[in-house]
């Protein structure tokens, strides 16, 4: 049977050559290309200038190809993160933004290993899928054992190597769990040492923060010395001078303030792009170059398909950065959202020196509690010199328990994006231009996350999120961000608020609620409408208005909403009526008898399936604060 499919892949490879239309870039053979792809890094290369960094592979890598010095992800957690990359569309036009959900997609819209077998490519993926989509079967193999070794005999490639070696949960444990999985693996004469690490000025300098950044950089070391196996058996196998290779990270560091957030720390990868002697030339990919234009996930499904002759579907979001489809682009998107049971609406643009960031959930802190974070060393130590005070200006903006609206920085004078510019007079042009570019950018890719999750789902329950999106009479994408944006007038009339809170759109109600948790109207005739808004049909409205009014004073109907939520049948509202529960404290231990019970009743379940792993998370936090014995 194995022989036949082989016999089968070759005879389409045969008819993909004789019928296929030669590329526009003429290659003396058709290149395999290979991506190697490291998680949770920002570039912690020596290739990069970092003195810490212990990568030899790598930086040989990047001297024999182009260091790309402006390369981002377009969400700062994995699963976000490959939506995009699989599909050239951004996980917020799909509805795939939220960490571990399940979502399906248009029929059209096709992951591109589909183009580049249907291309003539053999595609494996060893590593990781973790899509947030359903996906089908879209690779030849994906496995812990694909490797283009396994391909017919002459059969181009596009190989895929994930190593999972720096992801954030590898420096979790204890120093000695920590060395029977990884320390044991490093040389002592190239183990980093905690005393000369550098610290980033919002993390706090203690020997515990020093000796954890030093495994994260062991681990670095570690992934270096997996790219060096992978690139010897490229090397033994006679392929070197016929592949194009990738290198580059799925996001940046896992450390806090970086995994999650969206500075640069969590969303400016390492990017290496090498190619062969015969194509460096009419791929411009020369030795020893460095390349300072943006480039973010997107764009790098388009930019594989303009290296080797392949139509760029239209529905694709990004450009090509390579090949003779080639553009330059201005700005770099990104978005964060639900991580777990953590909810987050914050969208950014960047250009090559600003960034801008606008946070649609303000009145949250940029460090939410959350259980599979909090179990780490690092976030226990970092949390612990939290509370003993004496926080300097940087380690203030990570510890802030709310966060302004909007955000600016400018990353070439202040590269840790530790002062925020949105409110100096200096800069007010450069704030309204970033603004008015992302709000575009939400208009034109139909941004879904300024949409709750429950109710994005119901918007694709008959066809796709992706499809609904498309009928603006469904998604006012528009005034959605209008509404929005009244969080960012200084002065607000209570007059504006109560119309929104009695509009006939349910959306106006929800951004109307979510916008009093920045401005302080609270007058009776407002807590009034409030209160109505309770029976509202929507269970995202009646939730977010129950943990207003409760945090406000008027926990005794909005409780009753809230464990109604808990009670629920749609897994989601569970999730965020257990967060908002969570999030309550003190104010709903009146619930705590009827949540030990419902506790018991769900939990523990097992990790597939996630949102009632979530709930569970949350349930468990919650009864700590609530129920303390």
């Amino acid at each position: 049977m194995k022989k036949l499919s082989f016999l089968l892949l070759g005879i389409g490879y045969l008819f993909f050559q004789s019928t296929c239309t030669t590329p526009s870039i003429e290659y003396p053979v058709r290149p395999n290309i290979l991506w190697i792809t490291a998680e949770d890094i920002n570039p912690f290369l020596g290739a990069y200038g970092d003195e810490q960094a212990i990568t030899p592979n790598l930086d040989a890598l990047a001297k024999k190809g182009v260091v790309y010095n402006n390369a981002f992800a377009t969400a700062p957690v994995c699963s976000p993160s490959r939506s995009c990359l699989i599909t050239g569309v951004y996980a917020t036009s799909l509805g795939t933004q939220h960490l571990r959900s399940n979502v399906n997609i248009p029929d059209f819209i096709k992951p591109y290993p589909v183009y580049l077998k249907e291309a003539g490519y053999y595609t494996t993926n060893m590593g990781k899928e973790d899509y947030n989509f359903k996906t089908g079967d879209i690779w030849h193999e994906t496995n812990d054992s694909a490797h283009w070794q396994n391909r017919p005999k002459n059969m181009p490639f596009f190989s895929v190597f994930n190593i999972g070696t720096t992801h954030q949960s590898q420096i979790f444990g204890s120093d000695e769990s920590y060395y029977q999985k990884y320390g044991h693996l490093i040389p002592e004469t190239i183990k980093h040492q905690p005393d000369e690490m550098n610290i980033p000025p919002y993390h706090f300098d203690s020997p515990e923060v020093r000796k954890l950044w030093a495994r994260y950089y062991d681990q670095v070391t570690l992934m270096d010395q997996r790219v060096g196996e992978i690139l010897e058996q490229l090397e033994k196998d006679g392929l070197t001078e016929n592949t194009i290779i990738f290198f580059y990270a799925d996001h940046g560091t896992g450390m806090p303030r970086s995994k999650r957030a969206l500075y640069d720390s969590g969303l400016k990868v390492p990017l290496l792009i090498k190619a062969p002697k015969k194509y460096q030339k009419i791929l411009g990919l020369l030795p020893g170059t460095q390349n300072d234009e943006l480039v973010h996930f997107a764009d790098f499904p388009p930019t594989i398909f303009s290296l080797l002759g392949i139509d760029i579907p239209d529905y694709m979001q990004g450009v090509a950065f390579l090949g003779d489809k080639k553009q330059k682009r201005d700005y770099v998107f990104g978005h964060a959202d639900r991580v777990d049971e953590a909810y987050e609406i914050s969208r950014t643009v960047r250009d090559k020196r600003y960034r801008y960031i606008r946070n649609y959930l303000p009145h949250l802190p940029l460090i939410q509690d959350n259980f599979y974070t909090d179990q780490s060393e690092i976030m226990k130590e970092l949390r612990r010199l939290k509370d003993l005070g004496n926080l300097t200006k940087a380690q203030q903006t990570m510890w802030a328990p709310t966060r302004p609206v909007e955000e600016l920085y400018d990353t070439q004078n202040d590269p840790y994006e530790i002062n925020n510019l949105a409110q100096h007079g200096d800069f007010q042009e450069i704030l309204k231009k970033m603004r008015n570019a992302l709000k575009e950018w939400a208009v034109r890719t139909k941004d879904s996350g300024l949409l709750h999750e429950t109710d994005m789902h119901k918007l694709g329950e008959e066809t796709t999120i992706y499809e609904a999106l498309q009928n603006e009479e469904i998604f006012p994408v528009r005034q959605l961000l209008r509404v929005s944006d009244l969080m960012i007038e200084e002065k607000l009339q209570s007059s504006r608020i109560i119309k929104l809170l009695q509009s006939s759109e349910w959306t106006d109600r929800f951004w109307a609620v979510l916008v009093l948790r920045t401005h302080p109207l609270h007058d009776k005739e407002i807590i009034d409408e409030l209160k109505i808004l309770l029976d509202d049909p929507r269970s995202s409205i009646q939730l977010t208005t129950a943990q207003t009014l409760c945090e406000l004073g008027h926990c005794s109907k909005a409780l009753k909403v809230i464990e109604q939520g808990l009670y629920n049948e749609d897994k989601m509202v569970r999730l965020y009526a257990a967060r908002i529960f969570e999030e309550l404290g003190e104010k709903a231990s009146s619930l705590t008898a009827k949540v030990l019970g419902l506790q018991e009743k769900l939990c523990p379940v097992d990790w597939s399936k996630y949102y009632e792993l979530y709930t569970c998370w949350a349930l468990e936090e919650a009864l700590k604060k609530t129920n303390p014995m």
